[in-house]
């Protein structure tokens, strides 16, 4: 039990910092982005920040509806990617984690502020500028159209996800196979062999 809660604080801790990592990297790049920007390029910047939201929450919902059966079979004919597969749904509970919590939340935050400066922007930009109604409501609408494109993506996004959860595991499984084969990262651990094996070995 001790254990346990030692390696969930340690999760937490880590989940924080990259949160913290992130958030400030997005935060800075939205900002160089806009700072110079019209609302036009902002608008697509925001478009931009929603879709990432939605890929990586399908990301999230496709690793805790796929099973491991399928990629047994794919790893002993050996395709690529099938072993990462199998490690991503044996810690879906973390890979979903970052995913819909650390990539969604730091999108939505992000992708909130980024209307507020598209919908200034906007306003300046015309013959409304001196008209603070025009602002309230324009900002009221942009907002909300920005959620609902959100929730409703999200909605679809969750529905693909769980009809095509191998096939989106099975993509992501090949693409950190790469990482590890062609730039040398490893996202998982191997384990060790046993103690007896090596004495037997």
């Amino acid at each position: 039990m001790k254990r346990m809660l030692v390696h969930s604080m340690r999760w937490s801790i880590f989940i924080f910092s990259l949160t913290f990592l992130m958030g400030c990297l997005f935060s800075v790049a939205s900002t160089v982005l806009l700072e110079n920007a019209g609302w036009g390029i902002g608008m697509m910047v925001v478009f931009a920040i929603v879709l990432i939201g939605i890929v990586f929450d399908m990301l999230g919902i496709a690793s805790t509806a796929a099973v491991e059966t399928p990629f047994h079979a794919m790893a002993a004919e050996r395709v690529s990617g099938s072993r990462h597969a199998i490690h991503i749904i044996r810690n879906a509970d973390r890979f979903s984690n970052f995913c819909n919590d650390v990539v969604g939340d730091i999108c939505s935050v992000i992708g909130g502020a980024a209307s507020a400066v598209v919908v200034l922007k906007l306003i300046e930009a015309s013959v409304y500028a001196d008209n603070p109604a025009v602002y309230t409501v324009v900002n009221v609408l942009f907002t909300a159209f920005v959620s609902g494109l959100t929730v409703g993506g999200k909605a679809l996004g969750k529905s693909m996800a769980i009809e095509n959860a191998t096939a989106i595991i099975l993509l992501i499984g090949k693409m950190f196979h790469l990482a590890e084969t062609r730039l040398g990262i490893r996202l998982f651990k191997r384990k060790g062999k046993s103690k007896k094996k090596q004495e037997r070995g």
